[in-house]
């Protein structure tokens, strides 16, 4: 996670990225603010898209489900097809129109905003389409708190990837 905010041009140290993946009832835990969030999600989106020539993009100050969900979209390169599909994994059925709605801009007629249960159903999906090695109803934050609390300096911090 640490170089992947590096290709955002974001240094963070392991500690921060440890404090901000720990559940909310730990007293260590600290909020990941929207900026921060929005530095991750470019650097994921250039990590796995590669950068782009020229200035990068500017970081948005404030972050909605919609924005998440779009930048979510880039870094995977998924089409609409791709995320029904993602969504149908999590057990959420929803059609391509109203996939569409949440891209559109705040003023069109159709534009939708992404609630919260939506993406979550999307990002339940998204474990499930690509960590194999997770099973039934495991909690991803469980399996990343359980790398991140340990000392091991040169343990990932989400297993099977280095």
């Amino acid at each position: 996670m640490i170089a992947i905010f590096s290709q955002a041009d974001l240094t963070v140290t392991r500690s921060e990225v440890s404090d901000w993946l720990k559940k909310e009832a730990d007293p260590k835990q600290q909020p990941c603010e929207d900026k921060t969030l929005a530095y991750f999600l470019n650097g994921l989106i250039n990590d796995r898209r590669g950068k782009k020539e020229g200035a990068a993009p500017a970081v948005e100050e404030s972050l909605n489900n919609n924005i998440i969900l779009m930048k979510l979209r880039i870094a995977l390169d998924l089409r609409a097809e791709d995320v029904l599909r993602i969504m149908r994994l999590a057990d959420f059925v929803m059609s391509k129109p109203e996939l569409s709605a949440f891209s559109r801009k705040k003023t069109h007629k159709h534009y939708r905003v992404c609630q919260d249960q939506i993406l979550r159903n999307f990002i339940r999906g998204i474990e499930k389409e690509f960590r194999q090695d997770v099973g039934g109803d495991r909690d991803i934050e469980a399996n990343v708190n359980a790398d991140v609390d340990t000392d091991a300096a040169t343990k990932p911090i989400w297993p099977g990837r280095t």
